[in-house]
Parts: structure tokens; sequence; C-alpha cells
């Protein structure tokens, strides 16, 4: 049975994220948005509350609390910048969380320990240049050369490239076998030939450092495969599973955002002599934004409580990520609408609000490939089964 009330520590979980926005992000995103520039100190000091590992176990150097906290706390960085609920999905959703499922006892201790005290950033990499959506399509290569695997190969559109210090990479190591010829490997920054190289120009989520990594005779020991060679695919979708949830939950906080700053202005503008907020087509929108971000909420702990099961969540994760997505985009296109004219010009944040949606809308599986996901389990041509590594329940204490 699920309990829609949080617990007295994520009420305070909440309030603590949501009092580290208002005074440590959202006073600076005029100004980051208007330089590209991500602070990495911003993950310093979430690092001293402990929250880059708060759904990592205790044993591995995390808070142990459970995956619905992870989503609160993504909701909340949301509300000041998608920039750096990003950096957090990354690091936790896509690695650390990967790590914890998929990683040996020494891999655990090496990495995922000082990642989840913020010790260490860790990011992850699978999109190319040529391979989206079709995972398949990728050619970075991995081959043994004794006790060592030698990468060759270039990803594309990675969050935390310039500014991680691991990698979860995905390369073939059999192509005759197509996607059950994928690995993954754990790649560090000082591995000799590796480098990497900033994105600029972007549309939105400008705060954000997103860039490609290139791997050019990258020598990775043997100890550094993450589960069995040819399980990559299987761990990418796993790893997305997790990704997915968190961007949903951080969808939420935009929705949220949109929605403080539109009621505001509602009360502030006025129009043909009384609040625009007195305008029923107004209000209209805001009806919108508050039915969006409560089912979106409600899809999103879904995901959660089944995660918190230690339960398959594939079909109710994509489903969140994909209605929260579109609800948060729709949301910032009517905050950018009730603003008008000023809403046009970075005088207020809802521009950067609606730059920022989109982004969601494409990456970790795009609106389509959730869209063809579940008409599939309708009508019953997909179906999940339980994967030989599951992330272990969370155990209320």
């Amino acid at each position: 049975m699920m309990n829609f009330d949080f617990t007295q520590e994520q009420e305070m979980l909440r309030q603590t994220v949501r009092k580290f926005v208002d005074k440590e992000i959202l006073p600076h995103m005029k100004e980051w948005d208007e330089r590209g520039y991500f602070d990495p100190n911003i993950l310093k000091r979430l690092a001293e509350l402990d929250l880059m590992g708060v759904c990592i176990p205790e044993q591995y150097g995390g808070m142990g609390m459970d995956y619905n906290s992870l989503a609160i706390v993504c909701e909340e960085l949301e509300r000041g910048d998608t920039a750096f609920r990003t950096a957090v999905s990354v690091h936790i959703g896509l690695n650390s969380l990967t790590l914890l499922q998929w990683g040996t006892e020494e891999q655990k201790q090496k990495y995922l320990v000082p990642q989840a005290k913020g010790e260490k950033i860790g990011a992850f990499g699978l999109t190319e240049p040529n391979a989206g959506s079709d995972v398949a399509a990728i050619s970075t290569t991995a081959v043994r050369d004794g006790d060592d695997y030698i990468l060759n190969g270039q990803k594309t559109w990675i969050s935390l490239c310039d500014i991680a210090d691991h990698f979860i990479v995905f390369a073939y190591t059999d192509k005759s076998k197509k996607h059950r010829g994928i690995s993954a490997f754990i790649v560090e920054r000082t591995m000799p030939g590796f480098s990497s190289r900033a994105i600029k120009g972007k549309l939105g989520i400008r705060a954000g450092n997103t860039g490609e990594l290139f791997f050019d005779n990258v020598r990775v020991p043997k100890e550094n495969l993450l589960g069995e060679e040819g399980e990559g695919f299987k761990i990418a979708m796993s790893a997305l599973d997790n990704g997915r949830f968190t961007v949903a939950a951080g969808a939420c906080g935009l929705i949220m955002a949109c929605l403080e700053a539109s009621v505001k202005y509602c009360h502030e503008r006025k129009t043909f002599g009384k609040e625009i907020g007195r305008h029923q087509l107004v209000q209209q929108m805001i009806a919108n934004m508050e039915a969006g971000l409560q089912m979106s909420r409600l899809l999103v702990y879904k995901a959660g409580f089944l995660k918190n099961k230690g339960r398959r969540n594939t079909r109710e994760t994509s489903l969140a990520k994909w209605m929260a997505c579109d609800f948060a985009n729709k949301a910032a296109d009517d905050a950018v609408q009730i603003h008008g004219a000023y809403g046009y010009s970075n005088e207020y944040p809802v521009e950067r609000y609606l730059r920022n949606s989109k982004a969601p809308v494409i990456y970790e599986g795009t609106r389509e490939i959730h869209t063809i996901m579940q008409a599939e389990y309708v009508l019953g041509y997909r179906q999940d089964k339980p994967l030989r590594n599951m992330l272990p329940a969370w155990e209320e204490k």
C-alpha cells in the first residue's frame, strides 16, 4: 500500500535543499546562464550536506535514504536550475546507482564510496554522434590486450564532461553480436589518451557543463570492466531506469518554478483594471500547471515506490519521464505567455525555464521513444523480466 505522507526526515530534506537553492543558486542563475558557466563549487557544497549520495547505502558512504528522497532532491534542485539537477542525475542516477547495482565490491570501494561522499564526481558515456536512441549503433570499441582493454572512439552530449573524475563508458567488445556485444567500463579522467571538450551555443541548460569525450588508445585495466563482457546493453538500460527517474522528478521542480513565478506575476501585473490572475484564460494556464505538477509527482513517486521495493520499474519510470517532461515543457510555455512581452526577456526567469524545458524532452529517451515503449507494453509486444542484478530494496528504519 502506498503512503503519500513524507517522513519527518524527508520534509527536513526538502527544506534543506530548498534553502540551499534559494541561497546558493537562485541569486546567481541569471549571470551563470548568460555566461554559460557551471560552478563546480555547488557540487562541493552539496557534498557538505551529504546530498551527493543521498540514496546510496551508508556502508558505501551515502545517507542511506530511499529513492523518493532522491526525487525530492532533484525536484528542489531543478526549481533552481536544470543544470544542477542534471549534475546530480548523472552523478547519482546514471553512475553511482549503476555502480551499486553492477559493481564488484572492489569497484564499489574504489569508485562508489568517494562518489557518495562527493569527493569524486561520476558521469556516464553512452551517446555518440551517430548513436542516440539507437544504442546498438555506437562505434566506440574496446579491444582486449593482455590484462587491459584498449578503448577508441567518441561520445557526445555528455553531462559533466569537463568536471567528472570517473565515467561509465560503453563500447563494443564484439560487434558481431550487435547489442549483446556491448560492454561497460569505468574510465578515469587521468587515463592517458582520454580528453574532453565542452559544447557551446546550447539553447538551454547553458549553466551546465555538456560536451564530448574522446578515447585515443585509452588503456583500461580489466578490473574496470563493469559486469561481464556483453552485459553493457543491460547495464545501460538499467542505468536509464534510474536516470529517467531523476529527470522526471526534476521536471516536477521545473513545473513548480513556473507556477511560483507565474502566480507571483499574476498578483503584480494588472490589465483592464484588475490583476491578470482574475482573467479566466490566465487561470486556465495556472490550473493546467497545477494539474501537471500533481499528476507528475504521482507518477514519479509510484516509480520510487517500486524502486524502494526492489522491483522492476522500467514501464512506470518511462511513463513518469515522458509525462513529467511534457508537462514541464507546456508549463514553461504557458509561463512565458502569462508574462507576455516580459516573458520574452531574461528580466524574468521564465524564458530560461522554457529553454531548459526542451532538453529533457529529448535526452534519456525522446518523447517518441517513450510513446512507443508505452504502446508496446499495452499491446503486449514488450514485457519486463527481472534483471540478474537489481538494486537493493530500501528498508524503512
